[in-house]
């Protein structure tokens, strides 16, 4: 079962980089519920159902569809690629949606997945930081790198959801600079509707 995708092109310090789809289609505010939190009736995209039930509900069913649709995407460009490098999940959670899919993407595809990035302190959540010097501040020297496995090499960079491209920015600067790998593309299963 091939789950509906509609690719969209995202801009970066990266060679290519591409969202298979919208995470949301539509999300109407309904007003605030009885614990004070605004409710939303949200209509998502195909994959970014699959993913919600990934994250927030922890289902691990819901992989299958993403990774699938991901190697339709990579398959014809597979040999662009020499390693699958994960964002480091920014909250911990007991199933991390962002490791179960590099991993079953890169086992269908044949390419190698390293964790090589990894966090020095405890990462905030930027989805409630709307400055973009504020971004920039909390990403500061958050991340580093194993240079051992990608140096020299073509990267591709992987999210499951890209925001405002902080994140994956500061990472591409990193992989390529004290990385030293050769190129970085990216691939995030969803991205949001307006871009922070």
């Amino acid at each position: 079962m091939t789950v509906a995708m509609n690719l969209k092109r995202i801009s970066g310090k990266w060679k290519t980089g591409y969202a298979l789809d919208h995470h949301t289609v539509s999300s109407i505010y309904l007003g605030v519920n009885e614990f004070g939190h605004e409710i939303f009736d949200t209509k998502r995209s195909a994959l970014g159902e699959l993913l919600y039930r990934m994250k927030y509900k922890e289902d691990c069913s819901a992989a299958t569809g993403i990774i699938e649709a991901a190697v339709t995407v990579l398959r014809r460009s597979r040999n662009k690629f020499d390693v699958l490098v994960p964002v480091p999940p920014s909250e911990d959670r007991r199933l991390q949606p962002v490791l179960i899919l590099a991993k079953g993407i890169g086992n269908a595809l044949n390419l190698p997945v390293t964790d090589c990035v990894s966090a020095t302190r405890p990462t905030t959540q930027l989805k409630g930081v709307m400055e973009p010097e504020k971004r920039r501040e909390l990403l500061e020297d958050l991340y580093t790198v194993d240079t051992a496995h990608i140096k020299g090499k073509n990267v591709l960079l992987f999210d499951d959801l890209y925001r405002s491209g902080s994140t994956m920015n500061a990472i591409t600067d990193l992989l390529i600079n004290k990385g030293k790998a050769t190129t970085v593309c990216v691939l995030t299963i969803t991205r949001t509707r307006t871009i922070l």
